[in-house]
């Protein structure tokens, strides 16, 4: 019992804040990183409809939705997201890839973790496919009634 109660009272370590998404891209270091990583965050912020939020030191995130877990644990995170990191571009894109393995099938160079892909750089995809790819999950959380949106 007093671990399900840590457990609900636990918080995510990544919390939204107020830093400002694009001032944190203008510091990566990492020149063409830096150039797909404005191009994302435009792509996402067109496609969600909502404003680049940081969460953490390195997350850029849009839209939230509420989660719970059969234990109890519940919390916000966003529908979408990236993060420009030193070996690549993690993209958060928190649906099952089964369902979208057509997709990725046509992506191009990438690869993949349990709900991130991870790119080099977005001439070694296809940025079509990539917007699809985040619209599958937008439109997963609107369905799915994920919470807030």
């Amino acid at each position: 019992m007093f671990n399900q109660i840590n457990l609900r009272m636990a918080e995510n370590k990544t919390q939204p804040t107020k830093a400002d998404a694009r001032s944190f891209l203008n510091k990566v270091e990492h020149k063409q990183r830096r150039e797909d990583s404005f191009v994302i965050l435009d792509l996402m912020e067109r496609l969600s409809g909502h404003q680049p939020v940081m969460w953490g030191e390195s997350i850029i995130g849009f839209g939230t939705y509420t989660y719970k877990y059969d234990s109890g644990r519940s919390g916000d995170w966003f529908i979408v997201g990236f993060s420009p990191r030193k070996q690549s571009i993690s993209l958060y894109l928190m649906y099952g890839f089964d369902k979208v393995q057509h997709l990725l099938d046509k992506l191009g160079k990438h690869k993949k973790g349990k709900g991130c892909l991870y790119i080099n750089k977005l001439s070694d995809i296809d940025i079509d496919i990539l917007a699809e790819l985040v619209n599958a999950t937008i439109e997963a959380h609107k369905q799915n009634d994920c919470g807030h949106y």
